[in-house]
This record gives structure tokens, C-alpha cells and sequence, in this order.
């Protein structure tokens, strides 16, 4: 564990009469199963916007006139499914999806048919491969380190709604699991991940708002 995480820790523990909770929601934008969509600034999908009027529904029930501390990335998707919720937020830069590179916007199948060496090379190591001019996911590790440190300065719940790739790695952290198994985490769509920190560890509840989403993991 390191050093960063067990001061994180041991600080939201401290907290815990405030009933801290960090809960991770991933946007669902138009093309969420079929494309690299890393820079790519799509809007909501059509279940986009029906789980973001359903995550505000939740919010007011679980959370009330208390405060809350909204963190969303730049892109649209993202910012979109916070509006409903009509409470300030904070756009983090840092909780972009990760860069494909000179792959954003392409489907699996056009990177699988026009860059097969690039295609096999992310099958074979999804965690240290980076997309041509883009990020790898040891690259999204590492440019979340700012964002970490302000949740640590929070004295309210935080709700943050990002990406799969960066919330993998955030659950990851959050919860001490092997760096390496990021790409392999299941962080679904249309589900509010709730960790609430306890001295050394968090304790996680899943809670799911909307239809299944397709077992695709790809981001």
C-alpha cells in the first residue's frame, strides 16, 4: 500500500461521523460499447439521459439538502449527467477518459482491421500499452494523483463521475488492488459504485439504476 493511499485513508476514516462516501458513476455516451472514445466529446446517449435523471433521483433521496462535492471530466458526457443533479461541480481535466490517440473515435474492429499491430500489442498489454500519441493506463494512474488529493480535503460525500478507464483506476487505488488489473475491472455503466472508507480498506456497495448494460469492457 502506498504511502499516499494509507495517509488518504487514514484521513476518511477520521471522517466518518460526516458519513463519507465517494460514490463513482461512469457516463454513458452514444457510442459507450463500440468506439475508443478517449478526447472524443460525444453527448448522452438516449439511456445516457435516463440514468442521469435517475442518478438524480438517488442523489436526493440518499444525500438531501446535505452537501455534496460533484467531480466530473471536460467532456460533454460527463458534465451532462451531473446536470440534473443542479448542484456545482467541478470539472477535473485529470478525469478524462483515457487518450486513444490517432485511435479516438474508431470502432475495435477499424483498429482490429487498418492497425492490427497496434491491436495486438494493447490484447497482449492492455495495462503498459499506449494508443499512438495517446495514454496508457499507467499514464491515467498517474494523472490522477491531483484528484486524489482533493478528495482527501473534502469534508462531504463525493460523487465522481468520470470513465471506465479512469475510474478503474481510481476504484483500484481506493480499494489496494494490483495496479495491473485495472484494464480487467468491472466498473459497468448505469451503477453507482459506493466506497466508504474505513480505517484501512473501503467498503463497497454497488448499486445498480438502469437496464444491464452489455458485458463489453474494452475502454
Amino acid at each position: 500500500m502506498s504511502a499516499l493511499r494509507q495517509k488518504l485513508l487514514r484521513d476518511l476514516a477520521h471522517q466518518r461521523w460526516q458519513a463519507l462516501t465517494i460514490a463513482l458513476v461512469v457516463a454513458s455516451g452514444v457510442a459507450s460499447y463500440v468506439c475508443v472514445r478517449g478526447a472524443y466529446d460525444s453527448l448522452l446517449s438516449a439511456r445516457g439521459e435516463a440514468f442521469a435523471a435517475r442518478l438524480s433521483g438517488y442523489v436526493a433521496k440518499e444525500i438531501g439538502e446535505r452537501d455534496l462535492a460533484v467531480y466530473t471530466s471536460t467532456l460533454r458526457r460527463t458534465i451532462e449527467t451531473a446536470r440534473p443533479l443542479v448542484r456545482p461541480t467541478l470539472e477535473w481535466r485529470a478525469l478524462d477518459e483515457i487518450d486513444s490517440g490517432d485511435c479516438d473515435g474508431m470502432t475495435y474492429d477499424e483498429i482490429r482491421r487498418l492497425l492490427p499491430t497496434e491491436y495486438e500489442a494493447r490484447e497482449i498489454d492492455k495495462f503498459d500499452y499506449r494508443y499512438p500519441r495517446g495514454e496508457s493506463y499507467r499514464d491515467v494512474i498517474r494523472r490522477l494523483e491531483p484528484v486524489i488529493v482533493e478528495i482527501e480535503r473534502e469534508r462531504t460525500p463525493v460523487l465522481v463521475v468520470s470513465h471506465q478507464a479512469v475510474l478503474r483506476a481510481l476504484y483500484a487505488y481506493l480499494m489496494d488492488r494490483p495496479p495491473h488489473e485495472c484494464p480487467h475491472l468491472d466498473v459497468p455503466l448505469h451503477t453507482v459504485i459506493k466506497l466508504t472508507p474505513t480505517t484501512y480498506a473501503c467498503a463497497e456497495e454497488r448499486v445498480h439504476l438502469g437496464p444491464m448494460a452489455s458485458a463489453f469492457s474494452r475502454p
